[in-house]
């Protein structure tokens, strides 16, 4: 093959490929846009303002700073979808049974005030039960829709940078294709690879 024919074909490719990367790398700049946008959509109606503490006394300095930082500011990120689930969220459930351990203990104070509809002490703990698979079940469920928009959020900021890198690749493939086109004026065109 001649010098000539195959800096064509070199060009020629890297030029494809400089224009599939570019075009990839908008479509990954649209995800990434969509993606925050959706995660800010969604939390924001919900109104959840981000208190200046999480109540945590041995929280680290790190979550005292962004509650501090974030403090009375509604929810808008991913990021403060996932401090807000992980640390204020967490924290609090964490002095709480689980779901099951609260659901079980619930069934059971249900079924001795049934046996005994009557005691006062029986519908007490019955009504504790209730009100503490209630209150788990919801915590759980919120934080799991946040910690769902702090993916959603985190692949979104992926597709942003994977963005950046594909239009530098792309870039790159088309400083490459142009010089490969500016060589093949100067080529020797009976020279052979």
């Amino acid at each position: 093959m001649n010098r000539k024919s195959f800096d064509k074909i070199a060009s020629v490719i890297g030029l494809l490929l400089a224009g599939f990367l570019i075009i990839l790398g908008g479509i990954l700049q649209f995800g990434g846009n969509f993606a925050a946008d959706q995660v800010a959509t969604q939390l924001k109606p919900q109104a959840i303002t981000i208190p200046a503490d999480n109540g945590d006394p041995k929280a680290t300095a790190d979550v005292k700073k962004f509650f501090a930082d974030n403090a009375n500011v509604v929810m808008t990120t991913g990021k403060q979808a996932q401090m807000y689930a992980d640390h204020y969220i967490g924290f609090h459930l964490a002095a709480m049974p689980t779901y099951a351990a609260a659901s079980t203990e619930n069934r059971v104070a249900a079924g001795a005030l049934a046996a005994d509809p009557t005691n006062v002490e029986l519908q007490g703990k019955a009504k504790q039960a209730a009100a503490t698979v209630e209150t788990v079940f919801k915590g759980q469920a919120l934080r799991g829709m946040l910690l769902n928009a702090y993916a959603f959020g985190m692949l979104g900021d992926i597709a942003i940078v994977a963005s950046y890198v594909t239009f530098a690749g792309g870039l790159i493939f088309l400083i490459l294709a142009l010089l490969g086109f500016a060589h093949l004026r100067r080529v020797d065109t009976d020279s052979v690879i």
